[in-house]
Formats: C-alpha cells, sequence, structure tokens
C-alpha cells in the first residue's frame, strides 16, 4: 500500500455513490446499426464523450 493511505482507515467509506436522474422514454433509433454504435437504442442518452462535463 502506498505510504499516504497507510494510516488511513478506509473501511468506514462507502465503495461508491451515484446519482441518476430519472429518464423519460420518449422514442427509439429506428436504425439499429447506429444504435450499435451509439452504445444506446435511446437518442437522448446518445452523449458524446469529450473528457469534460455531460453535454
Amino acid at each position: 500500500m502506498h505510504e499516504k493511505c497507510k494510516d488511513k482507515n478506509f473501511e468506514e467509506f462507502p465503495v461508491a455513490m451515484a446519482y441518476v436522474p430519472w429518464q423519460n422514454f420518449e422514442r427509439l433509433y429506428d436504425d439499429l446499426e447506429k444504435a450499435y454504435c451509439a452504445g444506446t437504442v435511446f437518442p437522448e442518452l446518445d452523449k458524446p464523450f469529450t473528457g469534460r462535463r455531460c453535454v
């Protein structure tokens, strides 16, 4: 273990906490090839990864 982490009690902390907003079902991709490439069948969830905050 890293020297800085030696005295920390990490067992007391949760592994992760997530906030997931509700998604409204509105439509599906008509083109399944496009959906496959986007990684989702829902166009509303097709967000490009920019390495920053969500678009």
